[in-house]
Formats: C-alpha cells, structure tokens, sequence
C-alpha cells in the first residue's frame, strides 16, 4: 500500500530509476524508510523482532481510528470526535457486559452501534443541520466524553475476559492489535478503491456541487461516511480496552489529532479528494515509530512532542513540495497498471530498506552489555511538581549508584504508558519503575515485564492484578483522611467545605476522594457543599472555585487533592484566603509549601516525593542484585502548616 499514486510530468526522463521514483513520488513512505534507517542507526535496541511487534501495537489504534478518519477527509470534512466516541463505545461495551450481565456478543454489538449512532448524528448536524464539521465533530467530542464519564461514574470499568484476548498475541508472538489493524485497513482499502460509496467519498471530496449535481444523494452519502468512521472508531476503542483490561473513561483522549496527522502524513489532502488507506497506515506507523525511537533514545518527554510536531510539519511539506514539483495526483484506480507499479514500489522499499538497516546493525554489535545497569522509570505526568520532585530523586540516586536511568512521561493516558513499559520490556532494562495512571490499567504490561524476568517497581500507586517486586508509596487513603481532619479541626468540626477532586478515572483521584470522604464521617457538623473535579490543575482549580464561589459565597473550607488545585482555589479567593477560608491541599510541592508558609494554604499534606523517586530506585537495585525487597515499602506522610513548615523537606 502507498500514497497517492503520481502521474510523471510529461517533460521526465524515462531512464528515472524506482529509487528516484521512491523518493520524489511517495513522501511518507520515504520519510518512514529513512525513520527506520536513523533510529536502527541510533538504537541498538529497535531493530529486534519484539520491539518491531511492539511498533505495530502501537501503531494499531491510531491506524484503526485513522482509516475511519481517512473517509471523511476524503470527502472534505473533518472529525473530532472519534477519541471520544472510542472511549465511549468501549464503556458501553464494559457496562453493559460486566455491570448488566449482557452476553458478550451482544455487549459488542452495542459498543458498535454507539459508533455507528455517534456517526450518524455527526453526519445529521453536517448534512441537514448544516453545521459546519469542525463544530458538529467537537460537539460530539465534548458530549462522548461525558456519556462515558457518566456511565462509568468516572472510574474503569473491568472488560470481559473474552474480549479482552483481543489484546493479547497468538502463538506466544503475533500481537491480536496488528492483525485487527491489518484486517481493518483491508476493508477502508476495499470501501476506498472498490464500492459505491468510495467513489461518492472523492467525487464529494474533489468538488461537492458538482458531485450534487451529477446525481449523487450528497446528504444521505455523508451520513454513511460519518457512521462508517464512527464504526472504526468502536473498533480501535474496544482494542484500546483490551490491552488495558479495562475501559478508561479518559481514553484516547487526543487520539483524533493522532488520527488526523497520520492521513495527512500520509498524503491526504485536508481540502478533501484524494488519500488513501495505505498512505494512512504508514501515517500511523511513522508516529508509532518516532515515538517508540525518541524512548529508547532516553529523549526528554518535552522535546519528543517538539520532535514529533516537526516531523510531521516536515513530512507534509516534503509531500507539498513534491506537488509542487509537477507531480500530479490521479484518480483513484485510474491507472491500469498502478498496482503493480505499487508492489514494485513496496518490493524496491523493502530490499533498500532491509539492505541499509542491516548494514546500520554492525553499528550495535555488543551494544546490550551493560543492560544489568539500565533502568526505565515511566511516570503518569511531568505537568505535576510532585511528579517532577519524584523524577529529580530518582535520577539524584541513579546517578549516585551509577544507574543509566531513562524517564519517560505518560501524560496521563494509560494506552501511552503501556507503550511506554512494552519499549522498556522489548529494550532489555535492568529493572522497571512505574508510577501508574490507573492501576488496572498497567496490569497488562507489567505481567508482560514480569514473565520477562525485569523486576517492577511500583512507585505512589499500586498495580492491581499483577506481580510487582515492592510498592514504594505514601497512603493516599489515609493522607485524605489526615487533610479532612486538618480542615475540620481548624474550623472547630462545623462549617460548609467544597472538596477539589482529582482527574476522573485515575486511581489516586478515587482513593484521596475516599481518604476524604473516611475523615469526614467523624464530623458531623461539617457539610460538603459540592464536590467537583479540576484535574489535578492549578488552572481549572481556579476556574471550578470561582465558580462554585457563586453558588456557595459563605464557604468556609476547601480540600484539594493536590496542591496546585489547592493554589488555583487561593487566587479565586482572593483575600479570603488563610482569613475567612481555610485551604488545605496535598503532595507538599515547592510552591504549596511557600503558600503554607505565606499562610494563604492552611496545610498540606506532605508526600516527600524526592524520597519516594529515591528509595524506588533503591529497592529496584535490591531487586536486580537479588536481595530481599519488603513488598510495601511505605514513605510517611505529614501534615504540613505554618508551624512545622521551616523544618521540612520533602
């Protein structure tokens, strides 16, 4: 499969060879190659089979999103929702079949009729409500997400066992992901290149009215291109879930920029009219590909999004400046012999490929000696001090220990962090530390480490279902239940409180909330106003209070569960904070700390986070030397106020 197959400008030579051809006639495919020649060069560890397979994983839900996105930008729209709409369709399928009993099939049946019902309300505000596609998609986007939220009340939910195998490998090897993407990339390739409606998607791409004009039913066309991307959408959801044994209600969260970028990596055109499925494919496997490089590399987590921006910038300028060029696209299956001018294409990339790389790999011969002393440590977020402090500690004793440490950043989505901890695994790490976005979430891939023989060591959150050498954690439960103490003892056991919660879905969310919610039963006199979350972010803390100060303008308390919700709730109160309203926060950043100080932050919950980074690299040297590791390793929390402030240091 290629991009668009291009038409010579008269005046070219004859005598232009497949190579040249390559090169100025298919820019994704040649930006790929070279992908794979510079990171083979660069990493001793990519070009193994478990990496290469690890690689498609991670490619098979973008690609499987991307070939439903593919229909739509062929025929000039565009679609926001399909992230959200995956999300969704995975928790209806875990709802209905875990919490109702439903019988599988059908349980699957009605995660692809959500879909196809998200479609065909996207296609219905486009085609009849005439709402342009960028406002029609986002509203969907907004309103998917909420449906999942409120479905699984903003907590996963377990996926069925059958199901589930949908993430797993047949034989021991061939991941179940890659042949679901296989499969599903064949038929956007049929619906493409061989229906009706295919046909209709670039006559409707290429100009609309003439399209109209011509006879098609434009209207009813667009409803059937919109169900259709709403169909591949359930699919990739339902595969997500799979490999995570869990619907997230927060899954594929951006996913459809992923989507989008890949068709157009892969030579679509956003003015609509041409693309094709397989220049989606390799869209989707050159971000996998970067992305999987950039961590085995031991990229920082912030340049690997600058690095990802400007490849994709670049790679879509190669392709309009081969456009530029003379080249010009044909009509789709115009060309009698464009199929094997393709697959002799394919053959030539393959064999130059394979050439070269192997060429690279003498680069790396005993490159894996040392692997005993590396160590991948994958955190749920660096846009969190308290994550921050815990990284600086463990490379503060990494480096004391001689340890060649390689952070990665999960930005708060599961799927990415099992991708994360499947590159550390394939790359033959020493040892693993993970700090967990959800802890049902992680257990696929940490069994994965495990029946490699790498010793996992879980850091601030547990893993649930699956074997980890020793948790090195502070008790989020009972730090809840030391802030709802602090706050009810400061305002004399009476008062009304809002409590800031955390990201929906992640596990210390949920357990902070119960640690409030435990402390709080010894108070009766204390009444809970409203309960909102504000995502772990000082920004939406600022925003949630000063909302909640309107409906609520005699409050008297606030609980946060973090600190910088904490300080986003101070700037909303203004000069009532620390006076007329007490705040307590959690984690015991630098800057919560400067604010207890400063007495506008009653208190903070102190999880000396340096400590935790430090002592979890300790325990995974332990474990890789053999020794004995408690199983719970469990850092002290305190209560942190304006009288103990000086002496701390976390």
């Amino acid at each position: 499969m290629a991009t668009d197959t291009l038409k010579r400008t008269p005046g070219a030579g004859g005598a232009t060879s497949g190579l040249r051809r390559l090169l100025l006639e298919n820019g994704a495919l040649t930006a790929l190659i070279v992908l794979v020649i510079a990171m083979s060069a660069l990493s001793g560890d990519f070009l193994t089979t478990d990496n290469l397979l690890n690689v498609g994983v991670q490619a098979a839900v973008t690609a499987v999103l991307a070939f439903g996105v593919t229909f739509v930008i062929v025929s000039a729209g565009i679609d926001l929702s399909v992230g959200s709409v995956a999300a969704l369709s995975a928790t209806v399928l875990a709802w209905t079949a875990t919490s109702h009993g439903v019988p599988v099939f059908i349980a699957v049946l009605l995660a692809v009729a959500t879909g196809i019902a998200a479609g065909l309300v996207n296609g219905f505000l486009i085609a009849y409500g005439k709402l342009p596609p960028f406002i029609a998609t986002l509203a969907m986007l907004s309103v998917a997400r909420g449906l999942s939220l409120v479905i699984s009340e903003g907590s996963p939910i377990p996926f069925p066992d059958s199901v589930s195998h949908l993430g797993d490998t047949l034989g021991g090897w061939l991941p179940v992901p890659v042949l679901v993407m296989i499969m599903m990339g064949l038929i956007a390739a049929f619906v493409l290149g061989r229906t009706y409606i295919g046909r209709s998607m670039y006559a409707i791409g290429g100009n609309e009215e003439a399209a109209r004009l011509s006879g098609l039913r434009v209207k009813k066309q667009k409803l059937a291109i919109y169900a259709l991307s709403g169909v591949f959408a359930a699919v990739a959801g339902i595969v997500l879930a799979s490999r995570l044994s869990s619907a997230q209600p927060q899954a594929a969260d951006g996913y459809e920029l992923d989507a989008i970028a890949a068709v157009v990596i892969g030579g679509a055109s956003l003015a609509g009219g041409t693309g094709k499925a397989s220049g989606t494919l390799i869209g989707a496997l050159i971000l996998a590909v970067l992305r999987n490089g950039l961590n085995l590399l031991n990229v920082s987590a912030f340049w690997q999004q600058v690095v990802i921006g400007v490849v994709i910038a670049l790679a879509v300028l190669f392709d309009t400046l081969r456009r530029k060029a003379g080249a010009t696209p044909s009509a789709a299956g115009a060309s009698p012999g464009g199929k094997g001018k393709q697959a002799g294409t394919y053959a030539l990339a393959a064999v130059v490929t394979v050439a070269i790389v192997g060429a690279t790999s003498f680069l790396h011969n005993g490159s894996s000696a040392s692997a005993d002393r590396k160590m991948g440590l994958s955190l749920s977020t660096l846009n969190n001090p308290f994550f921050v402090q815990i990284r600086a500690g463990a490379m503060a004793e990494a480096k004391k220990q001689g340890v060649d440490l390689t952070v990665t950043d999960a930005q708060n989505d599961a799927s990415q962090q099992a991708n994360q901890l499947q590159n550390f695994t394939s790359s033959g790490v020493g040892a693993i530390i993970v700090n967990p976005v959800d802890s049902d979430a992680a257990s696929n891939s940490v069994k994965a480490a495990d029946k490699a023989d790498i010793p996992v060591i879980a850091v601030d959150r547990g893993v649930n279902d699956a074997r980890t050498d020793a948790l090195v954690a502070s008790d989020n439960v009972a730090g809840g239940e030391l802030a709802a103490k602090s706050i009810a003892e400061k305002l004399g056991g009476k008062g009304k409180i809002v409590i800031l919660q955390g990201q929906a879905g992640t596990s210390a969310a949920r357990e902070r909330a119960q640690g409030f919610e435990n402390g709080l039963k010894a108070f009766p006199g204390i009444q809970v106003v409203a309960q909102q979350p504000a995502d772990f972010d000082r920004t939406k803390g600022l925003d949630v209070m000063s909302n909640l100060l309107q409906a609520h303008p005699d409050v008297r308390g606030v609980i946060a569960a973090n600190d910088e919700m904490a300080l986003g709730a101070i700037k909303a109160l203004g000069s009532k904070a620390g006076k007329s309203v007490s705040v307590v926060g959690f984690d015991g950043t630098p800057d919560g700390l400067k604010a207890v100080e400063g007495g506008s932050l009653y208190a903070s919950v102190a999880q000396q986070p340096t400590q935790l980074g430090r002592i979890a690299v300790d325990n995974a040297l332990k474990a890789l030397d053999g020794e004995k590791v408690r199983q719970t390793v469990k850092v002290p929390v305190k209560v942190v106020t304006k009288e103990n402030v000086a002496g701390f240091s976390g």
